[in-house]
């Protein structure tokens, strides 16, 4: 069968791509920017990538007319417009006009649960879109998920943050707010097992694990499986404004997604029935059993994928193709070179670069700078990375974003996250026996090239240390 999968580089998509090709389908990759999608190799022969832009509807005459099956996991949990809710509509929409085009018998959305009356702007949208994806020509496929629990995944990423900085914590009322959280394992088995698949078509079902907790038993459990005391107290007194800069700043997220969490995390998120369990024979695990899972992949260092390596995460609004080509003229370039000892080694020591691992030297003045970006709203470097000694195009690493990343070839190119008045990318890159190395920053105005000068002091023994670190 040919399967359309939309969202292929985000949480779910990479996670569901390998079970369909495991599946025996061929499946065609929709993609906002082809240089953000790896292939594995073991799975070209089986998968085909287009470059699609949901709201521009011209390009969707780049899905093919045959097809069997479509996923539609294209969600705008924090994007930058305030008419966020708009543009999923019509994103929507130009995909059902398209997909009446083709051959597709099957239509799968990935929503959220929307049992409650009064709904958050996320999910009011997600709902939204669930009634223009019934309209097609196709039978229609929802599962709707509350909190998705799994190595990687935001909700994840927030509990362990908040867990493992914080023994004692005073937090918004919306924490005594119940959830049914569900593994990521048993989201996918659900996802995969309703493909082609006759008792699921034109229904909608609320998917969910055994347990139904409030967000504040969550984060004890997870106090609980790391075998860490935590005290946690909540108070009326915060607003969703307060609540929303509380995350931002204690966690690794945007305050973006902060914001459409928090909004949403008031509104309880309970399955009103479990019937699919029984239609597809699934039976879901528990938080504890969700929780182990997660945990022994990273400490395995096995992330499959990662919330943060999605746009959403940063500052990206367009593809990242635009900034691949490092620009030469009216930019200031920090250019240095070392002869290499052992090429191996030193392709090792860059592709681990960041993350746990640091920045080879003056780490506290690396972490200084994600501090005070920070405090400017900006991503801050608390992202990290999702592998330790892995890396590929469109990973976030820390506050940057890489843009290319080629073991054979020796070279890795970063672009800056972080707010700046101007434009920044760091490059690595091995010719002969000589690594490379250059920072290069496009100011913006004026005050571009005073920030320029005034961080040239650090430059001359932050990257001259850092480069020699990298070749011994």
């Amino acid at each position: 069968m040919k399967i359309l999968l939309t969202g292929a580089t985000g949480y779910i998509g990479k996670r569901l791509l390998p079970l369909l090709i495991g599946g025996g389908h061929d499946v065609i990759c929709c993609v906002r920017d082809k240089n953000r999608f790896t292939c594995p190799i073991e799975f070209q022969d089986k998968v085909s990538v287009i470059e699609v832009d949901f709201l521009q509807q011209d390009t969707l005459a780049a899905i093919p007319e045959q097809i069997d099956a479509a996923y539609y996991l294209i969600h705008s949990m924090s994007g930058s417009a305030t008419n966020f809710d708009e543009l999923e509509s019509i994103s929507a929409r130009n995909f059902v006009q398209r997909l009446n085009q083709t051959q597709a018998k099957q239509v799968i959305y990935l929503s959220g649960i929307v049992n409650d009356k009064s709904l958050s702007k996320h999910l009011s949208s997600r709902k939204k879109v669930e009634e223009i994806l019934n309209t097609g020509s196709y039978a229609t496929t929802t599962l709707r998920a509350g909190i998705i629990v799994g190595s990687g995944s935001a909700s994840f990423e927030i509990i362990r943050d908040l867990v493992n900085k914080l023994p004692i914590m005073i937090t918004p009322k919306w924490l005594n707010t119940k959830c049914q959280p569900i593994a990521i394992p048993d989201v996918l088995d659900f996802l995969s097992k309703s493909l082609l698949n006759p008792v699921t078509y034109n229904q909608s079902f609320d998917i969910g694990g055994p347990d139904i907790l409030t967000y504040k038993e969550m984060l004890l459990g997870f106090a609980e499986a790391k075998k860490l005391k935590r005290w946690i107290f909540t108070v009326p007194i915060m607003t969703p404004k307060l609540s929303s800069y509380w995350l931002y700043f204690v966690t690794s997220t945007s305050y973006r997604l902060a914001s459409a969490l928090v909004s949403s995390m008031k509104v309880e998120v309970v399955c009103s029935d479990n019937r699919i369990n029984e239609l597809l024979h699934v039976t879901p695990m528990t938080y504890k059993q969700a929780l182990s899972r997660a945990l022994i992949k990273v400490d395995e260092d096995k992330v499959a994928s990662s919330w943060k390596d999605s746009l959403i995460s940063g500052r990206f609004s367009s593809n990242m193709s635009e900034y691949l080509k490092v620009p030469k003229k009216d930019c200031f370039i920090d250019r240095r070179k070392m002869e290499i000892i052992d090429r191996d080694f030193t392709i090792q020591r860059i592709w681990s670069i960041g993350g746990d691992t640091g920045w080879y030297y003056g780490d506290w003045l690396w972490d200084l700078r994600g501090f005070i970006d920070k405090l400017y709203g900006g991503v801050g470097s608390r992202r990290g990375r999702t592998n330790r000694h892995d890396i590929h195009s469109g990973d976030a690493l820390d506050f940057w974003r890489v843009l290319y990343a080629n073991k054979e070839e020796g070279k890795l190119i970063l672009f800056a996250e972080m707010k700046l008045p101007g434009e920044a990318w760091l490059e690595f890159k091995i010719i002969g026996n000589t690594l490379y190395q250059a920072a290069t920053f496009r100011p913006r105005g004026i005050w571009g090239k005073l920030y320029w000068y005034s961080v040239l002091p650090f430059h001359g023994f932050i990257f001259e240390g850092m480069l020699k670190k990298l070749i011994k």
